[in-house]
Order: C-alpha cells, then structure tokens, then sequence
C-alpha cells in the first residue's frame, strides 16, 4: 500500500490510478478514498491521474489521537501534493472533503491548482450561529456525537438505511450494497477520529477560504440533501465564490458519488475538459 508521512509523523494512505492531468479527491465522513472508486475509475479511464487518500484517523491512515480538525487535514492533503509533487491539479471535495480543500486553499493557496469542485460539500459554515442564521442548530450534530457514543456501529447504519442516500424518501431504493459499502468505511475510521472530525466539519467557518478562491469552481449540489441543506452548502458557497458554476440536482440525496454517479461522473469530466 502507499502511504505519505505528514508533518506529525502520520501515515497517509493514498490510491493513485491512470496517467495525465491530476484529480485529487477527499472524501466525506466517515468514509475513506474507497468511496471514490466509482469517480477514480471513470476519471483515469478518461485520461486522467486520479489520487484519494484516507483522511488521518479514516480508513488506512494512522488513528492519530490529536489533529482531528481542518487546519490538519489541510496540511495533511498538502503534504500528499507535494510529496507527489502534483501541479495543475482539481481539487474535488465531497461533504467534509469540501472542507478541507476549502481549508487548503485558504492555508496553502492555489498555486498548485488549477480548478475545484465542491460536491454535496460542508462550506461555507454549517453551524447554526448568531452571524449564521440559516445553519444547522447544534442540536443535530450533539445527536450524532451521542448516538457515536452508545453504538456507532448502529449510528452509521441508521445514517446509510435514512438519510445519507435518501432511503427515508418515498420511492428511493438506495441498494443494500450501497448501504453496507458506508457502514464498513465507517467503522473502519478510529472511534475518537470520527468523533471529533464531527465538530471539524460541522463547526468550522470555511466562509474566509472560499474568499481566497481564485480558479475555476465548480458547486454540485443535491436539493433534497438532508445532510448538507442546499441552502446553507451548494446555494451558499456558489454565492460566495466568485463566477463559481452551479449545479443543482434535483431531488438528489447526500450521497450524490454513488446514487447520481453517472451524472456526477459526466460533470466531473466536462468541467475537466473545460
């Protein structure tokens, strides 16, 4: 397996598939680079060099008991480009991936980057503040904290069987494969990883790093999202980063990689080509 070593001494586990231009992804919680295969594989077939890492504490990288926030996984998914020495790259962030590449820009700047997209992703603030009215009360994110606490294993079936792909919504089907797909990549994650990466995308103010966005940005976003609300995430940061391009799905869930992946896959790659 391959790993990169970040500046603590953590072991970031990344794939790299295909040859060309790089795509680098960053996943959603509590999942890992394997919830981008369906993307990894269209991508590289279509001539790209396409690289997922398990965020610290996800997956196959180090369960690390401090640097479970953004400031860290920015810095972490910096040391994967440059260790790799990746230039000209999309930036693609899913759910809590679009906090961290938002978080990356904002700390390490655009120069190695040529164009994003936020997907389904956590920016520009989710949490419901007295300067952020319209976000997400603390209630909900205590629930999942306490439901982590007295059986997470329980917790991520009820996320994946409701609604992360929308299976609470008369006439969605989300497949048991699907389902189970979430659940064993989340509780692949270490439980404090998770835990406190709850409080990392839900309470960080991403609204000063899409401000630093300067290249080409692309917002895919579902309007039936019960996780990430339109309006506060997509609708939001489109707003807020300049000439960002907008696409709304209609009815879509949460999980948009893998219930609307051949429309998710065909934007990717038009806005790729573009």
């Amino acid at each position: 397996m391959s790993f990169v070593t970040a500046a603590d001494g953590a072991q970031i586990f990344y794939k790299d598939w295909g040859a060309g231009r790089p795509v680098v992804l960053s996943h959603g919680w509590p999942l890992n680079a394997d919830s981008w295969e369906a993307q990894m594989l269209f991508l590289a077939e279509n001539g790209f060099r396409v690289v997922a890492h398990d965020r610290r504490g996800h997956g196959r990288s180090s369960q690390t008991w401090h640097g479970n926030e953004m400031d860290t996984y920015a810095d972490d998914l910096a040391a994967l480009i440059q260790t790799l020495d990746l230039r000209d790259v999309t930036l693609v962030g899913f759910s809590t991936g679009g906090g961290e590449v938002a978080r990356y820009v904002g700390r390490h700047g655009t120069g190695r980057v040529r164009q994003i997209a936020l997907v389904a992703a956590v920016p520009p603030y989710l949490l419901r503040t007295e300067d952020n009215p319209g976000g997400v009360p603390v209630d909900v994110f205590d629930a999942i904290r306490l439901g982590s606490l007295a059986d997470r294993a329980q917790l991520y079936r009820d996320l994946a069987d409701g609604p992360f792909f929308g299976g609470n919504r008369p006439g969605a089907d989300p497949s048991q494969g699907m389902r189970d797909a979430f659940w064993r990549q989340g509780m692949q994650a270490g439980h404090r990883n998770a835990y406190e990466c709850v409080a990392a995308f839900s309470a960080t103010d991403f609204r000063p790093d899409l401000d630093a966005f300067d290249v080409p940005t692309l917002v895919v976003h579902g309007d039936d999202d019960q996780v990430v609300p339109f309006e506060v995430g997509g609708k939001a940061s489109a707003a807020r980063i300049k000439d960002a391009v907008l696409k709304v799905y209609p009815g879509a869930p949460h999980g948009i990689t893998d219930t609307h992946k051949e429309q998710l896959n065909a934007d990717l790659l038009e806005f790729l080509r573009s």
